[in-house]
Formats: C-alpha cells, structure tokens, sequence
C-alpha cells in the first residue's frame, strides 16, 4: 500500500471518525443539559407592636414571601390564644386602616423586614347570629301587642283582636317583613366579614327591638284610629308594600350571584333579566331604596307617627351606608357606571 493510500484511510487531525461528525449526516454528539440554578426564597422576618403602647408583642421568622396576613394571623393567635383571628385588626400604620385577609405579604410596601401594628377589636360574634337577633325580636316583640298580652293594654283588652281590619293587615305586613328577613339571612345572605363586634348588638337589638315595641303600642292600641282616606289609602300602600318588598328580595337574590360561596370577591352589580334589578342603571344601593319604599308604604297603611320617625331615622342610616359603599364602588372600579346615585336616582 502506498502512502497516498495510507493517507487516505487515516482521519485527519480534528476529524471524527466514521461514526460521528466524520461523516455526513451522522448524528452529532450529544451535549449534557446545563443545570439549572433555583432562585434562593427570600424569608421575610415580622415583628407585630401594639398600635397603642408600641410595644412588641410577637415576632415571626422566616415567613414565607407569598403568606398572607389571614396567615400571620393564625401565627399571632398561636402565640397569643386570647387574640383569635377574628379579632385581629393588622395595620401598616398604628392608625391606618385593617389590612385584608387575603393582603400578601409581598405585595405590601414592607421590606424584608416588616413591622405590623396590631389593635384588639374586642369579643366577635357572627353576622348571622347579629341578624338573626335583630330581626327575631321585633317579630316577637310586635305578635305581643298585637295579641294583646296582659300588662300592656288594660286588663279588659287583653287577648282581645282589634276591630280595625287594617290592625290585622299591619301585622301581618311586619310579620313577612321580618320573616323574609329572617329566610334572607340563613338562605340568601353572602358576608365579607364573617364577624362584627359583640358591644354592636346591644345598639342593633335596642334600635329594632324599641322601635317595634314603640310603633306596634300604638298601632294595636285601643283606641287606634284607622286611616283617613280608608280603604283607598291602605290598598295603595299595600300595593307599594309588596312592591318593594320583591323588589328588596331581588336585588338581594342579584347581590348573592355576584358572590361565589366562600369568596370574598367584589364586581360591579348590573341589571338582570328581572325587571325589579333594573335600577341598577340609576342607583349603587337600590336594596336600600327598596327597603325605604317598604316602610313609607307601612306608614301610609298605619298613619302612625311612629312608623312614620323610624321610616325617617332608618333613611338616614340607609344614606349613610349607601355613599359609603358608592364612594368604595367608585374608588375600586374604574369603569363604575358614573350615572348612578348612592340610593335615590338623580337626587342623593
């Protein structure tokens, strides 16, 4: 064999042999995969002070970057029993608004390490408990005078029925009021706050349950006079009763679709297929409006001036908690209808 021929049988220098980049289109050879890094978890460390003393009361280490303060929460409950999550208030700033549940950790303006305020809100008790208090007592409270128990009317009324119809058309008008309360808060009702001070339901109850005993005293009295325009005058106001009284139904019906059960989610409410949610277009709070249109159609029904003050005093808490929760409709949603009013269109 001659030279040339041994040159070509041996591989250059730099060249594969037959079974790799020597010869075209053999695979080529294979490189091992780069490891990957993983990025390190950055801890963050949280002190929790007293809004009021500064002092500290509880510091947590090593807290995961995605915890939120429902979480802290727990852990400050670990360390301090008597505090249950319920009656945390956590805060930014010593006098600043409660942080959310559902607020995490590293979505807040806090460093690596953060320092939290806590305030006690007191003893809770459940909203669903607080309603069903509420609206129980002036159910009772009102069947009491109306059948006239002893001690209320003179002796020679008790047990006695009135001999006015609309006596009887009154009561039964509270009644559904607020027994369909009653249905709403075990069967319709989705709250974003699970709880509410326990100090609250002394107000509520004193407020509801006086205001009953007040209007049905005079109401189921004896000596009560029906309305002056009779007959005509109470079919109307009934008629604007159990107007309002669907109405009030189905906006609550519309407010609970909104809400997934065991959410806390918050969305525009819009106008539905039924006809009593289409005032949604004018106003943020029409179960407020409609609520108010059930009590000025009791009071046209009684012409009691009783009626008539708790229908006032009850439009002006209503207004109250109408712009608020307009102005947090407005702050929270940018494309808010902007025609719409807090509880009465074009006017407050």
């Amino acid at each position: 064999m001659d030279t040339l021929a041994l040159e070509a049988t041996q591989p250059r220098k730099g060249q594969g042999s037959s079974a790799s980049a020597g010869v075209p289109g053999a695979a080529p050879a294979k490189r091992k995969p780069a490891k990957k890094t993983k990025k390190a978890v950055v801890f963050f460390e949280v002190e929790i002070l007293d809004a009021k003393t500064k002092d500290k009361l509880c510091f947590l280490d090593k807290v995961e970057p995605n915890a939120t303060i429902g979480e802290i929460k727990s852990m400050f409950h670990r360390s301090h029993p008597q505090f249950y999550p319920a009656r945390q208030s956590i805060r930014l700033d010593p006098k600043g608004k409660s942080l959310k549940d559902e607020d995490v950790l590293q979505h807040l303006p806090v460093g690596t390490t953060a320092t939290f305020y806590f305030r006690d809100l007191g003893a809770q008790i459940s909203w669903v408990t607080v309603f069903l208090t509420e609206y129980a007592g002036p159910l009772v409270i009102y069947l009491m005078f109306y059948f006239r128990v002893p001690f209320i009317y003179a002796p020679k009324y008790d047990f006695t029925t009135s001999k006015h119809w609309v006596v009887h058309l009154a009561c039964m008008c509270h009644s559904f009021h607020y027994v369909k309360r009653l249905l709403e808060t075990l069967f319709v009702h989705r709250f974003s706050h699970g709880t509410m001070p326990l100090r609250n339901i002394f107000k509520n109850c004193t407020y509801y349950w006086g205001f009953a005993a007040w209007m049905a005293y005079y109401i189921n009295h004896p000596l009560y006079t029906p309305p002056i325009y009779g007959e005509q005058q109470v079919k109307l106001a009934l008629i604007i009763f159990l107007f309002c009284q669907i109405g009030n139904f189905s906006i609550h019906i519309a407010l609970r679709n909104l809400r997934p059960p065991g959410s806390k989610t918050r969305k525009i409410p819009y106008p539905t297929k039924n006809p009593f949610t289409w005032i949604f277009l004018l106003v943020s709070c029409p179960n407020y409006t409609y609520e108010l249109g059930s009590w000025l159609g009791f009071t046209l029904m009684t012409q009691c001036l009783p009626v008539a003050f708790f229908t006032m005093v009850g439009f002006i808490q209503m207004t109250v908690w109408a712009k608020g929760k307009h102005r947090s409709y407005l702050k929270e949603f940018r494309d808010y209808p902007t025609l719409r009013s807090p509880i009465l269109p074009f006017v407050l």
